[in-house]
C-alpha cells in the first residue's frame, strides 16, 4: 500500500487515529490515579503534534483529500470536547464553560456547511 495517495494516506491514517484514540483518553480519564492522567495528557499531547504533522504532510506530498479535510476539523473537535466533558466531573472546568464551548463548536460547524453549499 502506498501510504502517499489514495484515501487511506498517511495523513489521514493519522486522523482516524486520533478519533480512535479518544476512547483510550476517556478511559485513562476516569480513573484517579495519576499515572492514569500523565498518559492522558500524553496521549491529548500527541494528538495534537500528529493534528500538525498529518496537516503537513497531507500538503507536502500534494494528497490533500475532501475525506481529509472533513475528518481532521471534526477529529480535532471530538478529542477536545472528549476532553472537557472528561474534566467536569474532576472540578478542572465548570460545565457552563464546556456547553458554551460546544454549542459555539456546533453554531460555527453548521454556519459552515450551510454557507458552503
Amino acid at each position: 500500500m502506498n501510504l502517499r495517495s489514495g484515501l487511506l494516506n498517511l495523513p489521514n491514517l493519522l486522523t482516524l487515529a486520533r478519533v480512535a484514540a479518544i476512547p483510550l483518553l476517556v478511559i485513562l480519564m476516569l480513573s484517579d490515579s495519576r499515572q492514569a492522567s500523565f498518559w492522558a495528557a500524553a496521549l491529548f499531547g500527541v494528538a495534537a503534534a500528529t493534528d500538525f504533522i498529518d496537516g503537513w504532510l497531507a500538503r507536502k506530498w500534494g494528497v490533500v483529500t475532501v475525506l481529509g479535510k472533513f475528518l481532521d476539523p471534526l477529529a480535532d473537535k471530538l478529542i477536545v470536547m472528549a476532553a472537557l466533558i472528561m474534566l467536569i466531573p474532576l472540578d478542572r472546568v465548570p460545565a457552563w464553560a464546556v456547553f458554551l464551548l460546544l454549542a459555539r463548536e456546533l453554531v460555527v460547524t453548521g454556519l459552515c456547511s450551510i454557507s458552503s453549499s
